[in-house]
């Protein structure tokens, strides 16, 4: 039977409705606009079926519609997992892409913290709280506790009153913050079956009641996987590139030690040859500041340069850029003091130290320090050239003890000429001028001459001692009777090479040493009487209380008039009066006549200013004057003294 045409339009309603996709509501209007119209029996039945029908046709689409988004959505996010290059991008696409598909107000994702033993919020998707946001579950504890701890997806149509799950405070006061309601929780699986390892939860989320179906939950499932997969992913990168890194740190430190061996045994060879070469220690300096590309000096034990600075060949002339290493900048008393002092502390660690913006190494013969070995001009020695550095100390001792062996041989041999010098100088001059010059010590050229003693539980000590001391210069030394006779290098007066002398032996021997210089003097006879004047002193400093320390005749005052080979009264007067000759001279005063009326009316104002026919205050005033020129000690009885002998000889002078 024909369909009516009124029952056709309305068939054709349902078909446009399809056909545009229409939602669901609107396909029930049909039938009553066709009841209206006055359709009835059956042809409203048959639109009724047809409308039935058309909704059926309808939820399928709509069901394959929803799969080509997930699937759309699943492809795209293994796209995203097969270009990956920042997890978090990719765990944030997951989450929002888990949020829209379930058409959810929120949608987050926990990982674990293996340190702290709990699991945190990596990332989450319309999310507004602070305090949901910042959540940390332990395991068990709430909805996503019990995913982790199960493994299993659970969902909740109301978390409020759900009482499957543990509920704690501050998990309840942060979903309450967010004001969320349904929850949908998945599991992070690596691995199948009971293998699987939790290493993370996905969550979907709504404000309001809601019953989340198994496609749902399926296809949260199928995003927690790729999200897992990405997490796997991402380690295994990360650890790739870890052992990647480490694998080209220790290529590094291989190729680093191999080049240092090599660098070492090359060093080894060149200064090996330049010990078999008969090389000194210069050369030893030389080698080292070539090797190590810096400023090298070599010390002795007081701290004095035992070589010029030597430098290598990229280091330039001295004063250039970072060529601060010169010998200069490490001498003087206080220097040498503050050298010695590195030394021993590179002694005491068995290791080279910094000091002064220089390193320092000791150069040591068992435990005697030799001396010290000085690099300038690398602020930092790494491990292989600071055993190369420390190395290089160890050929210096080699080297120094080897020419310290020759140096006491040949002093025992100048050690006979000595003596032969000081028992019998005007037997044979010219032989002993020609022995001398054999063994290179020219006795026709000026010499200060020392004498040093010590206390005699240590007198064996000295001779060695001396040696020692001269070690490095061109000096020479001889024991005679009972003291030891020191012939230095260097153009310093007696006083103060005796200073000097008297320090060092001082240390060198571990007791005081005393020491008198005398000199410079030539020739055989002239050294003969230098060392007469000297041992002469020597007795002086030792009545004095002067033990320990150095001196000269010239430095005793009278005393040394009386011990001086030559006398010398002039300069004894002149060393004396000389200020008050000279303020005389300058201004017409009387002030040594005052001063011998003074000494010779015993000290008494009164009968001083009768001898010199002055009123008393003029006396007053002429002595006050002299304190003011000689000190205020001028009138002690030791000074007194010195200056009433003063005024006899030049008394006697004058007559």
């Amino acid at each position: 039977m024909p369909t009516n045409p009124s029952v056709a339009a309305h068939l054709r309603r349902l078909l446009d409705l399809l056909a545009s996709g229409a939602p669901a509501e609107d396909f029930g209007t049909v039938a009553a606009e066709a009841r209206r119209a006055g359709v009835g029996g059956d042809g409203l039945s048959e639109i009724e079926q047809a409308t039935q029908a058309a909704l059926r046709v309808h939820g399928a689409l709509r069901q394959h519609q929803r799969r080509e988004a997930e699937l759309t959505a699943l492809f795209d996010t293994a796209g995203d997992l097969a270009a990956l290059r920042d997890l978090d991008a990719v765990l944030r696409s997951i989450v929002r892409r888990a949020r829209m598909l379930l058409g959810t107000d929120t949608a987050y994702l926990t990982l674990p913290d293996e340190e702290a033993g709990d699991t945190f919020m990596r990332v989450t998707d319309g999310s507004v709280s602070e305090l949901f946001q910042n959540l940390r579950l332990q395991l068990g504890e709430g909805l996503g506790g019990l995913v982790a701890q199960t493994a299993r997806p659970y969902a909740t149509p109301d978390y409020r009153t759900d009482e499957r799950f543990h509920h704690t405070p501050g998990i309840d006061a942060g979903v309450l913050d967010e004001g969320l309601v349904a929850i949908l929780g998945v599991p992070l699986l690596l691995g199948s079956g009971s293998g699987g390892k939790v290493i993370g939860a996905l969550f979907a989320a709504d404000r309001t009641p809601r019953a989340f179906s198994p496609d749902e939950v399926a296809l949260l499932c199928s995003l927690a996987n790729h999200a897992a997969i990405a997490i796997d992913t991402a380690k295994a990168m990360t650890d790739a590139r870890v052992a990647l890194a480490e694998l080209a740190e220790a290529n590094a430190v291989i190729r680093e030690r191999s080049a240092a061996m090599q660098r070492a045994e090359e060093s080894h060879d060149r200064l090996s040859d330049l010990v078999l070469r008969g090389g000194d220690v210069a050369d030893v300096a030389a080698a080292v500041a070539d090797l190590l590309e810096g400023d090298v000096t070599v010390f002795d034990a007081g701290g004095r340069p035992l070589t010029p600075t030597a430098r290598s060949a990229g280091r330039g002339a001295p004063g250039a850029a970072g060529g601060t290493g010169d010998a200069d900048a490490t001498t003087g008393p206080d220097a040498s003091a503050a050298l010695v002092r590195a030394a021993e502390e590179s002694r005491a660690t068995a290791h080279a130290v910094v000091h002064d913006g220089r390193w320092v190494c000791a150069v040591l013969a068992g435990q005697e320090l030799l001396g010290s070995l000085v690099l300038a001009g690398r602020p930092d020695l790494d491990g292989p050239d600071r055993r190369l550095f420390e190395r290089s100390g160890v050929v210096t001792s080699l080297l120094l003890l080897l020419r310290r062996s020759v140096a006491e041989a040949e002093n025992r041999v100048r050690g006979d000429l000595i003596t032969d010098l000081l028992t019998a100088p005007d037997r044979d001059p010219a032989g002993l001028v020609a022995r001398g010059r054999n063994l290179g010590v020219d006795l026709n050229r000026p010499h200060l001459v020392l004498v040093a003693s010590t206390d005699a539980g240590a007198r064996d000590r000295l001779p060695g001692a001396a040696v020692r001391y001269l070690f490095g210069g061109d000096g020479v030394s001889a024991e005679h009777a009972g003291t030891v006779m020191l012939v230095p290098a260097g153009d310093a007066t007696p006083g103060e090479a005796a200073g000097a002398a008297a320090e060092q032996l001082t240390h060198l021997v571990g007791a005081p040493v005393t020491v008198a210089g005398a000199g410079p003097a030539a020739g055989p006879r002239a050294l003969a009487d230098a060392h007469a004047e000297a041992a002469r002193c020597l007795q002086a400093l030792k009545v004095l209380g002067r033990r320990g320390s150095g001196g000269s005749a010239g430095e005793l005052g009278f005393l040394g008039v009386l011990l001086g080979e030559d006398h010398d009264v002039e300069g004894f007067v002149t060393a004396t009066l000389g200020p008050l000759l000279e303020y005389d001279a300058r201004r017409g005063t009387q002030l040594v006549h005052t001063l011998g009326a003074y000494f010779g009316c015993g000290g008494s104002l009164t009968r001083a200013k009768e001898e010199l026919h002055v009123h008393i205050n003029t006396v007053v005033q002429r002595l006050d004057r002299i304190q003011a020129i000689l000190g205020p000690g001028w009138n002690s009885p030791e000074n007194a003294l010195e200056l009433q002998l003063a005024l006899r000889l030049r008394l006697l002078s004058l007559s």
